[in-house]
């Protein structure tokens, strides 16, 4: 067990008690807890990974975010802005704006984007976004095909696509 832990510095008690179990030494969690702390090894150690919170700190200037507001015009037509935002420098590219965000106008506006980014040399590696039915797969398609790789928040997992949301709450509010 001792050997296992020196040679696994990151894993804690729980994984080692779970790898005890696979190679058949039957003992529990909090006996794997007391042994290592007796022999001076932290059973409990720091994790090295890396927080969602730190990658987007991290990757800042590789990171766009997208996300469509919903917005109501002065004469109660409802219409749809798609809107990007650059997260080391927080430039927000609207994209457009339709009462019917077609398959085609999204695919447009992302080709539209691509045509942008390359203009003033933005090397975005990611773009966060919903899972939005508006989204086409030929929207990530054209992104993809320029080395931008999608990243989709997950459900119920607003803080993903954070920056977006701060800015839509912000949009909408001052309407």
């Amino acid at each position: 067990m001792l050997r296992l832990a020196r040679e696994n510095p990151s894993w804690g008690y729980r994984r080692l008690h779970g790898e005890l179990l696979v190679l058949g030494v039957r003992v529990a969690a909090s006996t794997v807890w007391k042994i290592l702390k007796d022999a001076g090894v932290d059973p409990a150690p720091g994790r090295s990974s890396s927080t969602w919170a730190g990658f987007l700190r991290s990757q800042a200037d590789a990171l766009l975010a997208c996300d469509f507001v919903e917005a109501v015009t002065l004469s109660g037509a409802r219409m749809y802005v798609l809107a990007v935002i650059e997260h080391s420098s927080r430039r927000i590219r609207f994209l457009g704006a339709t009462a019917h965000p077609t398959t085609s106008w999204v695919t447009q506006a992302a080709k539209n984007l691509v045509m942008d980014l390359e203009d003033v040399g933005c090397r975005a590696r990611f773009m966060i976004r919903d899972r939005d039915g508006k989204f086409p797969a030929l929207f990530d398609a054209v992104l993809k095909d320029t080395g931008i790789e999608i990243v989709l928040a997950g459900i119920q997992m607003p803080r993903m696509n954070s920056i977006m949301g701060r800015w839509v709450q912000r949009f909408i509010g001052s309407g």
